[in-house]
Formats: structure tokens, C-alpha cells, sequence
């Protein structure tokens, strides 16, 4: 094992490599406990803004610091890989007959994408500093990616909870390389929002109950693709023709105007029926249709029966009488999360 101090030019070199696999911000933070971070971790759980998402409470001990996942790490390489798009993301607000998916699910799954990149990284890290140890990670550990990008000082977190960047804007996916080597730290980004609330006054739910602060229970993201049941019916209008995700607090953020498209990562070149689906298309989708469909998409991972109930909010909110047939016939679905879907839809298009 490696936790003797590292070269200044062994950093270097780690960000040189990261650039050259695709990665658009690259970061060291220590593995060692913050404590004002663990403390807003536990606020955030304690008023239970983290609604269903039990695994966040589960797993808290490990979430409070890289180290109380892993004892032995010294030092955390904080990554973001850019998925900034060529298109305007709330083009399609007010559709009747189209709906909207989030930009990042438009391309192939990112966790697919940024964990290969991960471990070729780690793979050359292991190579050019033997006995060092790693771990990767990409969204699906107890890992707080966004609050140790913020101390690697690839961006801040901003008003709307998510990591921003001086010179990428809202759109990163985060990834972190966890390491025995003992890397210098870099300063944290220090916040640049400033007087500026645009993100807050754009969500359709009011999610945030102030600055820096995310009630996931009334998040568009949370309910359309982790919340398993009905959603409340005093936020289904506000969801509109958004049928998984949201992008409306990153979309409208003034650091965006930085952001360049990210034609370098291929795979998240949006895929041309995911743009712009048509919300009779996917009315219509069974289980079979349904995966097909979204093959190799992290949209796949919610099913058939939560993504159609989210189209049949789509429709009851459209006001297309032309789609009253569909949801009719959703009305006898087999599951009842969705044929009561289907009867609030159809009883909004009467």
C-alpha cells in the first residue's frame, strides 16, 4: 500500500491523462471527514428531503466521509465529464404532443460510459505509481460526489443543490478515482452564484425550500424516477410533458453560456427518437416495446409501468384530446398505479 506523499508531478500528469481519456475537470480532495458537510448530510436526512431514498439514511456512515467507506483512502480525484447539448433543453416546454426527456438520458447510460473511462484512469494511476490502491465510482455507492467536487475544486454547488463550473456550466456527470496515494489537495471552488436565483425561480414545484437547499419529495427528477408510486395530484400538472427527469434549474443557469456542446463524448450525442418522442408512441409501449425501446438508456432501469405512468401525467396535462383513445385503454392496465394514472389523465383530457 501507497500513503507516503505523492509528487506535484504525479498530479500533473494525473490531470494530463484524465483530459486525454475525455474527462473535462479533474480535481484532488482529501478522504478525511469534513465536518460541516457531514452536518448538512444529516440536516438534509433528519427533515427527511431525501423522501423514499432510503439507501442515502442507510448508508450514512459511509456517506459522511470517503474514508468511512473505505478506511485505507488518502486522497479523492474528483471527475467530470461534460454532456453539455447543442439543443435548447426546454424547446419542448408545452407540447401537446411531444414530451420531454432529460438531456443526460438521451444518450447511452452514463454510468456505463464514465465507469470505463474511471478505470482506464486507474488502470494508468496503478501503472505509474506501483502499490498505490484504487477504487472507482460513478453514482451508484454511498459517495457524495458533488460536495467533493466542490473541495477538489472543479466547481461549487450551487443554489440548486447540483455542482456548477466556471467554464462547463451545469452539465457534468461526476466520478471519483478513491486512492491510498497521498495526493496535495486542491483549494475548494468558492461559490460564484452571487445575487442570482434563476434556478430557484424556475422550478415548476418549488422544490426548493430556499438556497442550497433540495427537497427531493417535490423534485421533477425524484418523482419521475424514483418515486415507485402515484405522485401526489397537487404536483402532477406542474410535472408538464416531463416524462423522466428535468433539466429546468440546470438549463436555465447564466454559467451555462460557457459550457461548449460535448461532441468529444460520443456516446452522449442524444439519440434521435429521445429528442423529441412523441407521446402517443410511448402510450402505446408494453414491457417488451419498452425495453427495446431504451436499450443500453439509463431510462430503462424505472420499467414499463413507472415510465408510462409518467406519460399519462404527460397526457392529462397536454389538453390533445387525440390521445383520449390511448389513455382510455390505460384505464384496465394491469397495474393499478397505472390505470389510476390513466383514469386522472383521461378525466383531465374530458
Amino acid at each position: 500500500m501507497v500513503n507516503s506523499p505523492a509528487s506535484p508531478d504525479l498530479t500533473a500528469r494525473i490531470a494530463d491523462q484524465a483530459r486525454a481519456l475525455g474527462f473535462a475537470a479533474c480535481g484532488i480532495a482529501g478522504a478525511g471527514e469534513d465536518p460541516l458537510r457531514a452536518a448538512r448530510l444529516e440536516e438534509w436526512l433528519g427533515e427527511g428531503h431525501h423522501g423514499s431514498m432510503e439507501w442515502m439514511q442507510a448508508r450514512l456512515d459511509h456517506r459522511r466521509a470517503p474514508q468511512g467507506l473505505w478506511p485505507a483512502a488518502r486522497s479523492v480525484i474528483a471527475l467530470g465529464m461534460s454532456y453539455a447539448p447543442a439543443h435548447d433543453p426546454l424547446a419542448l416546454e408545452g407540447s401537446a404532443t411531444h414530451a420531454r426527456i432529460s438531456v443526460y438520458a438521451q444518450g447511452k447510460d452514463y454510468h456505463d460510459v464514465v465507469k470505463k473511462r474511471l478505470k482506464a484512469l486507474a488502470r494508468w494511476l496503478v501503472d505509474a505509481a506501483p502499490g498505490a490502491e484504487v477504487k472507482v465510482f460513478v453514482d451508484t455507492a454511498p459517495v457524495m460526489e458533488k460536495p467533493l467536487g466542490e473541495a477538489a475544486g472543479i466547481g461549487w454547488q450551487g443554489k440548486h443543490t447540483n455542482l456548477v463550473s466556471p467554464t462547463h456550466g451545469s452539465w457534468l456527470f461526476l466520478g471519483a478515482i478513491y486512492t491510498t496515494l497521498d495526493l496535495a489537495p486542491a483549494q475548494p471552488h468558492r461559490d460564484q452564484c452571487g445575487s442570482c436565483r434563476a434556478c430557484l425561480d424556475s422550478c415548476p414545484t418549488n422544490a426548493f425550500p430556499a438556497p442550497y437547499q433540495l427537497d427531493a419529495r417535490r423534485c421533477i427528477s425524484y418523482l419521475t424516477i424514483e418515486h415507485k408510486g402515484p405522485v401526489d395530484e397537487e404536483l402532477r400538472a406542474a410535472l408538464g410533458n416531463r416524462i423522466y427527469g428535468c433539466d429546468d434549474c440546470l438549463a436555465v443557469c447564466p454559467w451555462n453560456k460557457f459550457a461548449s456542446e460535448a461532441q468529444a463524448i460520443r456516446e452522449f450525442l442524444p439519440r434521435a427518437e429521445l429528442v423529441a418522442p412523441r407521446l402517443a408512441e410511448l402510450l402505446a409501449l408494453d414491457d417488451a416495446g419498452f425495453r427495446s425501446l431504451f436499450s443500453g438508456s439509463p431510462i430503462k432501469r424505472i420499467g414499463r409501468d413507472r415510465f408510462v405512468r409518467n406519460c399519462l401525467y404527460a397526457a392529462g396535462n397536454s389538453g390533445n384530446p387525440a390521445l383520449s383513445g390511448q389513455v382510455q385503454a390505460l384505464t384496465a392496465d394491469p397495474d393499478p398505479v397505472v390505470a389510476e394514472a390513466a383514469e386522472w389523465a383521461l378525466a383531465r383530457l374530458r
